[in-house]
């Protein structure tokens, strides 16, 4: 389904017509992969529009950009600002998904050229629904294990959000879908699990959740962070630690995590059934309170719902 269309789109600091925000072809981003971007959830909640933890996505936008030298052209308040005036301009009050993206763009060839390319900053935002399906956060989904392995250490860096690192991923959840499966999942160089194509995974056992440290190639990501801080609060062990393969078939639960999957159960892993073979009940008990940050259930004591002002005029000039 093509990404439906919004007014318009931050870029370079400006508000510019959605048609109109364009790049060259021979941007270097495109040709050698230096871009990184987040993906951010805006949700509709009892007090209005809330972007969920804007301040930590901005945060890991930034320190991509440190990993790969890309020097960012505007401050993390900045960007901040643009994402909700992204979301105001835009009149996304039923909650959006947020895309700010930095890369390399039109200047000198070469892989690292002597000139930098000048930075763009771009941050798009548009309705989405559920990554992997409607259906999915109750009934969960079917995955594999990838015969593609997550990036070994000290190759690409995997906890940098960078467009490169997602070639991966592409192979990691193609093959999965070729053979019929929602999603797949990578193991490290190690033979241990790493993570989703674009998730981080969560495994539990025994009561315990049990969840890839960032020495295993995953990106540390913001949900998973949510949800590690939520079981702790529910007096839930919580463990980061190297998960063996044959766990995966021995758990008792398993369920993804991230900004676009949010939380998300698995009820097979290669024709296996999870458990019962359908969502557990901590598995669900920690969506509901994930879920209860936006309806209210649950008390937002950590700050994380950073309130959008509907009624705010641009403070950027809008492209015509």
């Amino acid at each position: 389904m093509p990404i439906p269309a919004t007014p318009y789109i931050w870029f370079n600091g400006k508000l510019v017509p959605w048609e109109k925000a364009t790049v060259h072809v021979l941007s270097h981003a495109l040709h050698y992969g230096s871009s990184v971007f987040e993906g951010i959830r805006a949700y509709a909640t009892p007090r209005g529009v809330a972007i969920f933890r804007l301040a930590d996505h901005t945060r890991r936008l930034f320190d991509s950009a440190k990993i790969y030298r890309i020097q960012m052209p505007f401050t993390p308040e900045q960007i901040s600002a643009a994402c909700r005036e992204t979301i105001a301009v835009n009149s996304l009050g039923k909650g959006a998904y947020i895309r700010p993206v930095a890369f390399r763009g039109y200047g000198e060839i070469g892989v690292a050229p002597k000139d930098e390319p000048p930075i763009d900053v771009a941050i798009a935002a548009w309705e989405w629904g559920k990554y992997l399906g409607h259906e999915s956060e109750a009934e969960g989904v079917d995955v594999c294990v990838s015969s593609w392995q997550r990036m070994a250490p000290n190759t690409l860096p995997a906890m940098a959000k960078a467009a490169g690192n997602y070639l991966s991923s592409q192979l990691i959840s193609l093959e999965a879908k070729r053979l019929g499966f929602a999603e797949g999942i990578g193991l490290a160089v190690d033979g241990t699990v790493s993570e989703g194509a674009g998730e981080n995974l969560f495994v539990i056992k025994d009561g315990v959740l049990m969840t890839p440290g960032l020495a295993h190639s995953v990106l540390g990501g913001i949900t998973r962070d949510t949800v590690m801080r939520l079981a702790r609060e529910a007096k839930l062990e919580v463990r980061e630690c190297s998960v063996p393969r044959e766990l995966l078939y021995l758990a008792d639960e398993l369920f993804f995590t991230g900004t676009a999957a949010e939380v998300t159960p698995i009820r097979s892993v290669d024709r296996i059934p999870v458990g019962n073979g359908k969502r557990g009940p901590i598995t669900e008990q920690l969506q509901k309170a994930f879920f209860g940050l936006f309806n209210g259930q649950t008390a937002d004591q950590w700050g994380w719902l950073d309130y959008v002002d509907m009624q705010s005029k641009p403070r950027v000039a809008v492209a015509s």
